[in-house]
């Protein structure tokens, strides 16, 4: 896929007041300081679509951009350590379960993950969150250039292991890197082959 345009649309923190186009939805989020707005930004081939921070926690809202005119890629807060009051982070953890459980729009979560930790309980328990709910999801590693190629397998493999364990198929992955580029094409290519295939089948 290549991204001819991508546009900033609305932050807000009410899944009632998201676009109301019918166009496919992908969401991105992961632990606060994943690398979310740089991957963001690298996907788009824009310097600063999403705005990234030296501080974890940036987003607290729904960000809505516009690809192409056809999907939307949506920036939801981090999970983790955010420096925010509790009262807060309770808050943004509501409105980001209303975004999952009511947005008929959405297609897929991609969930980010630090490809040089070890599976992170945080990061399970949310994948879990939205196996219970029936949300489709993949998983974005980044910041491969951070690793050599062996220890980039090793790390996946012991992810893939841990995920077995209690899920009977793995999700979709991919491997990426914002500063080298890696991955870009994957993920796109990705996305532009599942928008087909929904329409595909609404015109059945």
């Amino acid at each position: 896929m290549k991204i001819k345009s991508a546009d900033f649309v609305m932050s807000n923190s009410d899944v009632a007041k998201c676009p109301k186009r019918p166009l496919p939805e992908y969401a991105f989020i992961g632990r606060s300081n994943v690398g979310k707005s740089s991957l963001i930004n690298m996907l788009t081939n824009r310097k600063s679509l999403a705005k990234t921070s030296g501080r974890p926690g940036k987003t607290q809202l729904i960000n809505h951009f516009i690809i192409n005119d056809s999907w939307y890629l949506v920036d939801l807060p981090g999970y983790g350590y955010a420096r925010v009051s509790k009262s807060s982070k309770k808050k943004f953890q509501k409105f980001i379960t209303n975004y999952f459980e009511q947005r008929k729009q959405l297609v897929l979560a991609f969930v980010l993950v630090d490809i040089r930790h070890e599976p992170q309980s945080i990061d399970l328990e949310f994948m879990e969150y939205l196996g219970i709910n029936e949300i489709p999801f993949g998983i974005i590693f980044t910041k491969a250039d951070k690793l050599k190629p062996k220890a980039i397998e090793r790390q996946i493999e012991d992810y893939c292991q841990e995920l077995l364990k209690t899920w009977e198929a793995l999700p979709p992955y991919f491997i990426t890197s914002s500063s080298k580029k890696i991955g870009q094409d994957e993920v796109l290519d990705f996305i532009e082959a599942t928008n087909e295939e929904i329409e595909k089948l609404r015109k059945q």
